[in-house]
């Protein structure tokens, strides 16, 4: 790598890092930014229905107590009947007296209001109210708020009163505080002598409810920083993870694959942490293969191109010296030219369009394989069976893959051996085999061979190939979402045989490769 390469590398790194950026615009910040928002918002929502609802209750509480008196001061002022007058009297905890009886004139309802407001104690903030001939005649208690006053403008109106009247005025320019009131004319001969007021000021009430928000907000504050502290560090703890991934992943290089992340625990990082190990040993295992790849094609180029040098360097004027270097030259280079063409093909093996796919009669196709394997070497040919029937491949590719099944056994055997080729078709899959009785292959070696520049072991092969014949026969097989299978064994020959599905599935294959169905 250049020094101008190293340095970009480093400007990336410093622009993809900045220790403000980092604290502001961190995952965890941005997740604290977020709870706090979303605790707010539920404060924002919270806190006034709380306190409505308390409103709402506490009034719903003043109006049944200022119903229960005001029915009990109905059923005594109106009720003639001395023994139910008692027992309401007893029910509702009044001492009976004569005294108290109903009024028939002025002077009687006077006596009236004097027992009845002197056996109340109302609530706090209650207040029992007599008027008589349309004038305030006396309270219990007897301190009332401003609102209550005597002469104010509430009271002069309960004073002309001569329906019985439930209602709530408003007291407070912030339409806080109230009185809440219900009203009742005494009438005689339906001539009305006086009114009974039981009012209450929702002043105490409401400033005690706002005391209570008050301290909620106080201590849901005081709750919610501590809360913030916690989240902010048990966030850090969580997210120490992605801190670790991204240091791991700077220290990755070209020439340092081996970083792994420590997998802890079973959650969402965790799977993060193997995902990315998994990733790590794909991306480690590539460019291995990579290295090894241009390695050995390296190797591979670097021989016909020594000996075409030596040779043109050694070259005389002699007439025959040079046709037969020219010839070594052109079946050097004949060599380089299929060596590419096999790369290119192994590049190609990987692309979408890389099948041309169409309708192919498996009867035909194993003949024509036949006559062709026949004429790469003195062998005894054998047509070990045909299938009858079609299926949906690449005619070329399939011919490709199993001609070089065939060209890898005429190596390994010599005249007086077999080599057999054969198609059978069971249920959904095809299998085209190529069987010979050369020298085998090492049980330890069938897997390696498949891969690019590998031989046998125990080769004695007569070819100067590059090894990468297999791997082009894998390719196509794996191509048509098939397999290769081997079975060998030193000094009793081998057997290749190619397994594909009668019709590939379309996923993995582009509309191209239909084009010749």
């Amino acid at each position: 790598m250049t020094p101008s390469i190293n340095k970009e590398q480093d400007t990336a790194k410093n622009k993809s890092f900045h220790p403000t950026r980092g604290i502001f615009w961190a995952v965890r910040t941005r997740i604290l930014c977020w709870y706090i928002l979303f605790i707010i918002f539920i404060f924002l929502i919270f806190i006034p229905i709380f306190r409505e609802v308390l409103y709402a209750r506490v009034d719903a509480r003043v109006r049944r107590e200022l119903t229960e008196k005001m029915q009990t001061f109905k059923q005594l002022i109106y009720e003639k009947d001395a023994e139910v007058r008692r027992k309401i009297e007893e029910s509702r905890n009044i001492e009976v007296d004569e005294q108290l009886k109903p009024p028939s004139s002025e002077e009687e309802l006077k006596d009236f209001f004097d027992v009845f407001l002197s056996r109340q104690l109302p609530e706090d903030d209650t207040h029992l109210i007599a008027f008589v001939n349309r004038k305030f005649y006396k309270s219990s208690p007897s301190a009332r708020p401003d609102p209550l006053a005597k002469n104010s403008r509430l009271m002069r109106r309960w004073a002309k009163l001569t329906q019985a009247e439930k209602g709530e005025q408003l007291v407070s320019e912030k339409n806080i505080d109230s009185i809440i009131y219900i009203t009742e004319p005494v009438k005689i001969d339906e001539k009305t002598l006086g009114v009974f007021v039981v009012a209450h000021s929702t002043a105490g009430e409401r400033a005690e409810v706002v005391e209570a928000v008050t301290v909620i907000i106080q201590v849901g504050s005081i709750v919610l920083f501590i809360a913030l502290v916690f989240a902010w560090l048990v966030s850090g703890k969580i997210l120490a993870p992605l801190h670790l991934l991204t240091v791991t992943t700077r220290s990755i290089s070209e020439s340092d694959l081996n970083q792994r992340l420590p997998v802890k625990g079973q959650d969402e990082i965790a799977e993060l942490a193997i995902t990315f190990n998994e990733m790590m040993d794909r991306l480690q295992a590539a460019f291995t293969s990579q290295r090894n790849f241009i390695n050995d094609a390296g190797h591979e180029l670097r021989t016909p191109i020594t000996i075409i040098q030596g040779h043109l360097e050694l070259m005389s004027n002699n007439p025959e010296e040079i046709q037969e270097t020219v010839a070594l030259v052109l079946d050097e280079l004949d060599r380089m030219s299929r060596f590419v063409e096999d790369l290119i093909l192994l590049a190609k093996a990987e692309r979408p369009d890389f099948l041309h796919l169409e309708t192919v009669d498996v009867d035909l196709l194993i003949q024509e394989l036949f006559m062709k394997a026949q004429a790469l070497a003195d062998r005894n040919w054998q047509l070990d069976a045909i299938a009858k029937g079609k299926i949906i491949a690449d005619r070329h590719r399939l011919t490709q893959a199993v001609m070089n099944l065939a060209q890898n056994a005429t190596q390994h055997t010599l005249s007086n051996d077999t080599i057999s080729i054969g198609v059978a078709i069971n249920r959904d899959k095809v299998r085209f085999w190529v069987k010979d009785t050369g020298t085998g292959i090492a049980k330890a070696d069938h897997k390696r061979i498949f891969a690019r520049f590998a031989r046998a072991t125990n080769s004695r092969r007569k070819s100067e190939g590059a090894g990468l014949g297999l791997s082009i026969v894998k390719a196509i097989a794996e191509a048509h979402h098939g397999s290769v299978k081997i079975r060998s064994q030193l000094g009793f020959g081998s057997t290749f045989t190619i397994v594909l599905p009668v019709e590939p599935p379309r996923e993995g294959l582009s509309d191209a490769s239909y084009s010749h169905r």
